[in-house]
């Protein structure tokens, strides 16, 4: 069958403008079950989304309600709507902000760990670009506003709108990001001047960013440099891998040795490049994963004995540090504006202070 709804193609009387289609079923089509049956004549969608219209009550048989799985019957008469999500937006949302320095062209602030820097499939709200909208008093952006201006957003719109309609992010103002289970710095752009400037230094590796990091294990050397691509892992889509050169792109990861413990070290990580994940999958990729990674290996016992007791010790750990023991903690750049270099550092949070506190006490 095509990609595009063609009413010859069908043997049921049906009539399909936009997302709406009427159906009277044919004789020899008795007995399949309504979303499957529904779903021939959206050949551009999935089932799961008829599914999430039919749930949605937007479905009549024969005038009145029916379930998914209702068994049509020659001669049945379906109006069916096949809902739309809505657009992607970020509206300003009133979320507590630790702003380490405003002025008119950027803010730094200071991320928590669990927040995810802007809205996308999957995290429509309640991100750091929810947050800023809310501090710059800005208007809402929708993914498919591409008439609105900085002005009105009190943010930079420079790549702030989706680049193609199967990535629908929002992003005003986001110069560079954090994982979501990192913590840190970033520095965001308030207009689009100060984003291109802020955006040549990180292209030209000038900015300073630096991170600290708990690692299983110690590495050996205690000081060098990590390189190799980065790129979609083959094997696991949801993670990212150091690939093929043909198939990834280039990174370089500088680190440093800070203390050592007996099968963990605090480290620090320097970036040259800026790709997805990149810290942590250098680390991994050198058999020192991020403790309490657990995408990339951290959540397991890497070094030393195996028993229970201590399992438990690092179980512990992790319920208290759901995520990578991994912080932004010092920024560089030269302001947009003055061209004055400005540097930032904060702690570490809470909550990787504990661990390592009590790794410091336990290990050693």
């Amino acid at each position: 069958m095509s990609e595009s709804f063609d009413e010859s193609d069908y043997e049921a009387d049906v009539r399909r403008e936009g997302r709406a289609v009427e159906v009277v079923v044919a004789k020899d089509e008795g007995g399949a079950r309504l979303d499957k049956y529904l779903t021939q004549f959206y050949p551009e969608s999935s089932r799961t989304k008829v599914q999430r219209s039919i749930k949605k009550g937007h479905v009549k048989v024969n005038g009145r309600d029916a379930s998914k799985s209702y068994r049509v019957d020659a001669g049945d008469v379906i109006v069916f709507r096949l809902i739309r999500k809505p657009p992607m937006e970020a509206t300003p949302e009133d979320i507590p902000l630790d702003v380490l320095y405003e002025d008119d062209d950027v803010l730094v602030v200071n991320k928590p760990a669990g927040m995810v820097v802007h809205p996308a499939p999957g995290h429509r709200s309640g991100t750091l670009v929810n947050a800023l909208l809310h501090h710059v008093g800005g208007d809402s952006v929708a993914a498919d506003d591409e008439d609105t201006e900085e002005a009105e957003v009190g943010l930079s719109m420079i790549n702030a709108l989706p680049e193609r309609p199967d990535h629908p992010v929002v992003r005003p103002g986001i110069v560079h990001r954090l994982d979501k289970g990192t913590s840190g710095l970033l520095v965001v752009a308030k207009h689009d001047r100060a984003h291109r400037a802020l955006a040549a230094q990180f292209k030209e590796h000038s900015t300073e960013r630096r991170y600290r990091a708990i690692v299983w294990g110690q590495f050996d050397p205690r000081e060098g440099t990590i390189t190799g691509p980065i790129g979609r892992d083959p094997h696991h889509r949801q993670r990212m891998a150091v690939v093929d050169a043909d198939r990834g792109k280039q990174a370089t990861t500088h680190y440093r040795t800070i203390e050592e413990h007996g099968y963990t070290s605090v480290v620090e990580f320097e970036l040259e490049t800026g790709r997805t994940h990149q810290i942590r999958v250098h680390a991994a990729e050198e058999n020192h994963p991020v403790l309490g990674d657990p995408k990339y290996g951290g959540q397991a016992v890497r070094y030393g004995t195996q028993g229970g007791k201590r399992r438990t010790f690092y179980d512990r750990l992790f319920e208290r540090m759901p995520r990578p023991a991994l912080h932004a903690y010092r920024l560089g750049f030269d302001h947009p504006a003055s061209g004055e270099h400005m540097a930032f550092e904060v702690d570490v949070p809470d909550d990787m202070h504990f661990v390592l506190e009590r790794i410091r006490t336990v290990e050693g």
